[in-house]
């Protein structure tokens, strides 16, 4: 295929597997964090007529898009037929409104951000907010990782008898359609957060649904403190389910997170490996790569 895979510094395992499975060539990029926290970054010349970046904005959040929006502005300048943005886990997406008065809108900076550097098209994976995509004037996809999570929950986790369960009504669709693939029952619980504090509440509530003795497999697009996973399971335990899983998309994972979760009853926690972390069992290449052979293999036809 006539393009180079940039393997960024945040996404390169992801990339590697990308440009392997597309037959791509493969450039890596060699940068150096300064003590004052600037990133200097040198990259091999793009091969062939495309460019395609990938690269997750996770934290530090600043410096993987500072570093993203340098290396797609250095395929730019080499005035290529495509220049693609893969963005797994894109930064910003919960800041895609004035929430509270005098509030700046994030994403909408961001998604000119990329746009002033070159960036023609660019895909991500579950983004938060559908809103954030409208902030973008060039082709962007949403990629969707539940069919994956499902294959691996089927797969790996044999649970029993499995309640899938969206911690707010904000993922009900999400865990209704991964409910559907596990041809299983789902629950939505009511999640609140204060605005000011950002602390979450789970709304104490009847739960339509038995599920004691059944394991239990709470979804979300990402979890970040874990605060919501931790409250969900606190509050499920009291309904003496079997086990209980936490499966994600994007696992940010902030400090402590991962045990805390543990800690609050969760027997294991999956995620994809758009951020890399151990617990990142779900590979997103197969679908990243199909996304992008879609788009560069017309395009050299015409």
């Amino acid at each position: 295929m006539d393009i180079s895979i940039v393997a960024g510094p945040s996404s390169v395992d992801l990339a590697t597997k990308v440009a392997n499975s597309l037959d791509a060539s493969l450039l890596s990029v060699d940068f150096r964090i300064f003590k004052d926290g600037e990133t200097k970054i040198n990259m091999s010349k793009p091969v062939g007529k495309n460019c395609v970046l990938i690269q997750s904005t996770y934290p530090p959040t600043d410096r993987h898009l500072m570093q993203a929006l340098m290396m797609l502005k250095k395929c730019s300048d080499g005035s290529l037929a495509d220049i693609l943005a893969v963005v797994p886990y894109m930064a910003y997406s919960r800041q895609d409104r004035e929430f509270l008065d005098g509030e700046v809108v994030s994403m909408a900076v961001v998604a000119r951000l990329f746009e002033c550097v070159g960036t023609r098209r660019l895909i991500t994976v579950d983004i938060h907010s559908p809103t954030s995509l409208s902030y973008f004037s060039i082709d962007v996809r949403n990629l969707s990782a539940i069919s994956l999570l499902a294959k691996y929950a089927i797969t790996n986790l044999k649970a029993s008898r499995p309640v899938v369960v969206s911690p707010d009504k904000g993922g009900a669709n999400r865990a209704r359609e991964f409910a559907r693939l596990l041809q299983t029952d789902m629950l939505t619980l009511s999640k609140r957060r204060d605005m000011h504090s950002t602390e979450v509440f789970v709304d104490k509530q009847k739960l339509n649904l038995d599920i004691a003795g059944r394991d239990v497999i709470i979804l979300d697009d990402m979890i970040s403190t874990g605060e919501s996973i931790v409250k969900a399971s606190k509050f499920l335990l009291e309904a003496n389910p079997n086990n209980i899983y936490a499966m994600c998309t994007h696992a940010v994972m902030i400090e402590n997170a991962i045990e805390k979760i543990e800690a609050a009853g969760v027997k294991e926690i999956i995620s994809t490996n758009s951020i890399p972390r151990s617990i990142g069992k779900v590979d997103l290449s197969p679908v990243i790569s199909r996304e992008i052979a879609s788009i560069i293999e017309p395009a050299a036809i015409r």
